[in-house]
């Protein structure tokens, strides 16, 4: 079986990059695979693909985040690859920043089923449960409410894949019940690899706070290093850091140079820009806690994940997707109010005064980590494009 992958994959920045890179390698290996393509965004500099090369997995940059014309492309190499079935990772910004090359790029799953190729779409997100003024898509009510219709008209478009999964059980049920959908399913967000455990220091003096991600619009740092402020008055003994791992969300430009000017009194903010895949581990295993300074959230959260794989524990905002994705995937974590720092400053502070709590939600969160690597995810996948590929025979 030839196997295409639409995704962004590293050392792109786009979102989901790492997403696609670790399932899109549990593919290797598997019986009945026999080429493995992966149709990522266009680089500065394609070489640079080159650093991830796998035997049995070939990458092919063709097409250009914020494009018009990335669903033609697309099409273009699909025919000329003639795979026998695609898998697609996608949220509603996978092909662009901008909102038309971002819902033309959308229109892909329905171009695969117009070349009759079967398709699986795993889709992180949805616009029924996305707070668009935070993500930085609406301003105002009225666009709102016109950025959910065309959301809807979207998701029309990806439902025409033979497959659609979604990681969350609340998004089987809007689908099916709004959309009448019938090609749905709940598809595991799986875990990363697990890496060798590595264990936060005993009787350290040291605390890092630490935030991973693209920053700006529902996830901003200030909260996590104003309250890092307010843990330094509480624990004159410890030395704090807050660490800001990642980049600027492409809708909001400029996000972490307007942090640096803000907190520029601050000697112990960390900003570490784009982090690669292979430096990803030491910045988690540097971390003490994970934080989530997160207003609303854009589905299953991969960095939860991580978290888990690293054996971290998580300092949580109060936010009812985000709950019910910790409750059912078996994560656990200590919560604050949305957007407070005073009681993300009391969350950070329970684990500390209790290390035996801290220790219980990193155990729990290692043993979350194991409940399904993308290894088995992956038979999920090939058992369901196998059953697509006998139907049409």
């Amino acid at each position: 079986m030839k196997l295409a992958f639409i995704t962004p994959y590293p050392p792109s920045q786009v979102t989901l990059n790492e997403y696609g890179y670790h399932l899109s390698q549990s593919f290797i290996g598997k019986k009945g695979i026999e080429k493995i393509y992966i149709l990522t965004n266009n680089l500065e500099d394609n070489s640079q693909y080159s650093r991830y090369a796998t035997d049995g997995l070939e990458i092919i940059p063709c097409w250009d985040f914020d494009s018009w014309f990335t669903v033609l492309n697309l099409k273009k190499k699909l025919k000329e690859l003639a795979p026998d079935a695609v898998i697609l990772n996608l949220q509603f910004m996978t092909f662009g920043a901008g909102k038309i090359p971002a819902a033309l790029g959308l229109l892909t799953p329905w171009m695969c089923k117009k070349l009759n190729i079967p398709s699986v779409v795993i889709l992180h997100n949805i616009t029924e449960t996305v707070k668009l003024d935070t993500i930085g898509m609406a301003d105002s009510k009225l666009k709102g409410n016109l950025f959910l219709w065309i959301g809807e008209q979207l998701t029309k478009f990806i439902l025409k894949a033979d497959l659609v999964g979604v990681t969350i059980s609340q998004y089987v049920t809007i689908l099916k019940e709004k959309y009448k959908a019938e090609n749905v399913i709940l598809l595991p967000h799986g875990n990363f690899e697990l890496p060798e455990r590595n264990y936060v220091p005993e009787g350290s003096n040291k605390i890092n706070l630490m935030a991973f991600g693209k920053f700006g619009t529902y996830k901003k740092a200030e909260v996590m290093i104003d309250a890092m402020e307010i843990l330094q008055k509480k624990y004159p003994e410890l030395e704090f850091t807050s660490t800001v791992a990642g980049t600027d969300n492409p809708n909001v430009k400029g996000y972490i140079d307007s942090l640096k000017n803000k907190y520029a009194h601050l000697p112990n903010v960390e900003y570490t820009g784009y982090i690669p895949e292979e430096k990803v581990s030491q910045i988690f295993w540097e971390s003490t806690f994970v934080i989530f300074p997160y207003t609303t959230t854009t589905g299953s959260s991969g960095i939860l994940h991580q978290a888990g794989s690293y054996g971290r524990a998580c300092i949580l905002p109060k936010i009812d997707d985000l709950e019910r994705v910790v409750d059912e995937e078996g994560y656990g974590g200590a919560y604050f109010e949305t957007d407070d720092a005073a009681s993300l400053a009391q969350a950070v502070a329970s684990l500390i005064d209790n290390p035996e709590e801290r220790k219980k939600i990193e155990d729990q969160n290692y043993k979350a980590a194991k409940g399904l690597p993308m290894g088995e995810l992956a038979q999920w996948y090939l058992s369901h494009i196998h059953t697509l590929l006998n139907q049409r025979k």
